[in-house]
């Protein structure tokens, strides 16, 4: 599940926003009648309801076109932003929404990626910046997955796919030719980048069969190879490489690179032409990312550590401060996505628990400031250590006024290598205003806390996870903060499966189970999926299920099934090609075998929901089914 500071989030039913690109302008005004509408509703829906923007994105040789993504109609769809004008349009209009979007570098064309209800399977689409009909970007490209795209100067793509025969495959596609394939391998693969002047084409690649890793490798457009970079050396001890882009300057074949070296995520620039590897001094603790700076003078830092983050820039060789970092100001919370223009200010989506998202400048001012009702805050998050089997486990904790012991949902992330962060969410905020405190624990899986933190679930997948967890809960218990006869485990997606493990290997511990999108029958679930989620598998759990079918069966939430004890609510997406339905549907006919109360809650979109109202009566439908169960019929109506 996408979390709603960098992706799908609740919104109104309002108009599309045309906000101002400049905090010194006129706030807009907001309709008596909306404001009495807004007065009546409770903050938990306001929350989701209100306009959100997305960091806006801009054409590489035209910086005043931008695509962001807004769900000021109630659905989010992609929105053109010319900022010369201050004219805004909606670009994309679908029943389940539209956020796969990106501009060609002269802002003329605006991409974006069509699948069928949310089911991810799709093509690319095209129409012009200033509006016109959509018309297939690729002709020629069947429906797929998506792998990665690229575009160049010269109208060149380069697009990724993948398919469950075809395994995943490059195509080059040039204006008015037939897409030629140039990679092909049964493995995952994706587009990384396309340099400046479009002569190299940067691929992350898994062949070596390890999907948590890759290796790189840069090809002409042709398909030949230029050269490689692999830290994987096919050992137990692989590390992995991320493409973070080329240099932004013509004929300049520097390719920044990320990899794990040190133990951590951190920048490095490979140059594939000579081979030359420069390492970047960034004494910084925790992850660290990078992006180019437009004239290629300098990087863009983004370091996450703890649950938060920061912005630095970075000097390179050619200036009188080659080599020095200094800081970006933001405010304490997280930077959800930052991006430098041609100017030299930084734009960045920044939240935290207790405030909503915004799109801010270093230049001091709102970068987009959309009209209509305010998202009302929420509680601060504390910071907890606990110790854990394997290391030090740190959780956030948000908690309603008063003394405890309280309720308490933990609310486990998805992913698995995702972590929690000091970031706004509508969802846990729900809870807190309906006297629950919320945990979220940030698991040996999670990202952010060092290579070793995240590699760590291998081959006992899930289980291990749930040992961080049953940790934080004891801390939880003891220090007084949660009543043990009223947990909630509660988790989308990597944390719906963890939710339906818990219940069943846990039975003692949970007093209800919410579960969305979840994994629920592990092997059904393999054999459903997309093919790179396939890849995945293999990984984490060391083969297939016909390889290691112990593995599996030890993973897997239907082979505890009949141990749960607690009440379980389960929602899932019909179209979901991650968490497959019929994997969720074999585990909720056990329940009923049994006659265990449960709920289920079916609907029409992939996996999650990038529509208000659908999220609003999803939130709505667990907060009752906990409270009914918990409240001992003293719950009333939810508010």
């Amino acid at each position: 599940m996408t979390d709603e500071t960098t992706g799908p989030g609740p919104t109104p039913a309002d108009p599309p926003a045309t906000p101002s690109p400049s905090s010194d302008a006129a706030p807009h005004a907001q309709p008596a009648a909306d404001q009495a509408v807004d007065a009546g509703m409770p903050d938990w829906e306001k929350r989701f309801r209100a306009p959100r923007i997305g960091l806006p994105e801009w054409a590489e040789h035209a910086p005043d076109r931008s695509l962001f993504v807004s769900n000021a109609t109630g659905t989010f769809e992609l929105y053109a932003w010319d900022r010369a004008t201050g004219t805004q349009r909606q670009a994309t209009d679908r029943p389940n929404g539209t956020t796969d979007g990106t501009l060609t570098p002269d802002g003329a064309w605006i991409w974006w990626f069509s699948d069928t209800d949310g089911d991810e399977f799709g093509v690319w689409m095209r129409q012009p910046f200033t509006g016109g009909p959509d018309e297939p970007a690729a002709p020629g490209l069947a429906p797929s997955y998506p792998g990665g795209l690229a575009l160049g100067r010269d109208g060149t793509a380069v697009i990724g796919r993948s398919t469950d025969d075809e395994g995943s495959t490059l195509h080059v596609v040039r204006p008015g030719a037939a897409p030629v394939e140039i990679y092909r391998h049964r493995e995952s693969a994706s587009v990384g980048d396309l340099s400046h002047d479009g002569a190299l084409i940067a691929i992350e690649h898994t062949e070596h069969g390890d999907a948590m890793h890759s290796a790189i490798r840069v090809v002409r457009p042709d398909g030949s190879t230029v050269a490689e970079l692999d830290d994987t050396h096919g050992g137990t001890e692989e590390l992995g490489l991320s493409v973070m882009g080329f240099a932004p300057v013509d004929g300049d074949s520097r390719l920044l690179v990320g990899h794990q070296r040190r133990g951590r995520w951190e920048p490095m620039i490979w140059d594939p032409l000579t081979g030359v590897e420069t390492a970047l001094e960034i004494d910084l603790p925790g992850d660290v990312g990078a992006d180019w700076y437009p004239d290629g003078s300098a990087l863009l830092i983004e370091h996450e550590y703890q649950a938060r983050s920061e912005l630095w820039r970075y000097a390179l060789d050619g200036s009188a401060a080659a080599g020095a970092l200094s800081r970006v100001e933001t405010p304490a919370g997280t930077v959800s996505g930052a991006t430098a223009r041609p100017d030299g200010t930084v734009e960045f989506l920044w939240s935290s628990a207790a405030q909503p998202p915004e799109v801010r400048s270093t230049s001091g001012a709102v970068v987009l400031d959309p009209p209509g009702m305010k998202a009302p805050g929420s509680v601060p998050v504390t910071d907890v250590w606990v110790d854990g089997p394997g290391g030090r486990i740190h959780a956030l904790v948000q908690q309603p006024a008063g003394d405890g012991p309280f309720p308490t949902v933990f609310d486990i992330h998805g992913g698995p290598t995702w972590h929690d962060s000091d970031a706004f969410a509508s969802s846990p905020a729900a809870w807190v205003d309906h006297g629950f405190a919320v945990v979220r624990v940030n698991y040996r899986g999670s990202t952010g806390y060092g290579r070793a933190w995240t590699d760590a679930l291998k081959h006992r997948v899930g289980l291990i996870e749930l040992e961080d967890i049953a940790a934080v809960r004891e801390w939880a218990v003891t220090s007084g903060l949660a009543d043990p006869a009223r947990l909630v485990l509660a988790g989308g997606s990597w944390g719906g499966y963890l939710t339906l493990l818990g219940l069943g290997t846990q039975p003692d511990a949970w007093a209800v189970g919410l579960a969305a999108v979840p994994v629920a029958d592990y092997v059904t679930a393999y054999h459903d999926e997309m093919e790179a989620l396939k890849a995945m598998d293999r990984t984490l759990l060391g083969g297939t299920p016909e390889e290691v079918p112990e593995r599996f069966a030890a993973s897997s939430p239907l082979t505890y099934v009949d141990a749960v004890r607690a009440p379980v609510y389960i929602s899932a997406g019909v179209n979901d090609p991650r968490c497959p339905i019929r994997q969720v549907e074999n585990y909720v006919r056990r329940l009923a075998e049994r006659g265990h109360p449960h709920e289920v809650y079916r609907y029409d979109a992939g996996h999650g929901s990038l529509v208000v109202e659908e999220r609003i009566k999803q939130v709505r439908l667990e907060l009752d089914f906990a409270r009914r169960y918990l409240m001992d019929g003293e719950a009333g109506e939810i508010e």
